[in-house]
């Protein structure tokens, strides 16, 4: 991962590299969020295991971050018996991509105000400032 913003922009970006810049996934992450999004059927926590060859404790961290980042969605199915299970479903893409968009402008608006606190606070009298080099 580049160290810098201006690293990071003149790197290859795909579509996913998202997943890793805007809400710190890892690549266990991004490999099962691929693999609930090529599946028709929601998954349980130890099909996924299965799928990815992990431990279910490891694949289970890694569904509770895209959980909680709001790349999958959780659900409970009762069995008629009593008793339940959790199965796990890629969230809709558009609801993700607004989420990352909002995300991305409230950055921006905060990088700008930040921007603007630095020019404040360094901003020179015309008479103290360096004239810049041609």
């Amino acid at each position: 991962m580049a160290d810098s913003m201006s690293e990071y922009l003149k790197q290859d970006m795909e579509c996913e590299g998202l997943l890793e810049c805007i809400h710190g996934l890892k690549n266990l992450d991004k490999e099962i969020f691929l693999l609930l999004t090529d599946r028709t059927e929601p998954m349980t926590v130890d099909e996924i295991a299965e799928a990815v060859d992990r431990e279910r404790s490891t694949a289970y961290r890694s569904v509770q971050r895209l959980v909680t980042s709001g790349f999958v969605q959780k659900e409970q199915i009762n069995y008629d018996q009593g008793g339940y299970y959790h199965v796990f479903r890629p969230t809709d893409p558009d609801e993700i991509a607004d989420d990352m968009q909002r995300m991305l402008n409230d950055w921006y608006a905060k990088m700008g105000q930040l921007i603007g606190e630095f020019r404040e606070k360094y901003d020179l009298p015309e008479e103290q400032a360096v004239p810049a080099e041609s």
